[in-house]
């Protein structure tokens, strides 16, 4: 739930490819400190996402697909984790038994909803690039 390890991962990616014209997967688990399996799922994903751009053959490998003015951090977790959640009663296919059987919402559920979107909005409103300059 929440921010992930995997997520934390993407992020340490695309801090590998900011600046190179394209990375070895190799290149990027040394860089970051990431097993090669793990960083070849999460490129996986990020290339779904259009976040970055694979390349095969002899000279392949990896580059960033968008500028990282365009990246935001919810936008690298959601890649990663499309169903990222404070708490499972959010997802809309969970069934929460205090949640509107007698006619009454939960409030606790309302709250928290409300608190996700602020999270949502806080993770979306700095670019990676905005981030990485910053130290």
């Amino acid at each position: 739930m929440l921010i992930t390890r995997e997520c934390d991962y993407a992020v340490r990616v695309i801090r590998a490819l900011s600046g190179e014209e394209r990375l070895s997967v190799g290149d990027i688990c040394e860089k970051e400190s990431i097993t090669a399996p793990f960083a070849y799922k999460i490129l996986k994903k990020l290339q779904k996402a259009k976040i970055v751009r694979g390349f095969r053959g002899v000279h392949g490998g990896y580059s960033l697909n968008r500028d990282l003015t365009e990246i935001s951090l919810l936008d690298v977790y959601m890649a990663v984790d499309p169903e990222m959640m404070i708490i499972e009663c959010l997802d809309p296919d969970y069934d929460c038994v205090r949640d509107g059987d007698d006619g009454a919402p939960c409030l606790v559920h309302r709250e928290l909803a409300h608190i996700q979107q602020e999270l949502w909005k806080m993770l979306g409103k700095k670019s990676l690039g905005e981030l990485f300059a910053a130290h």
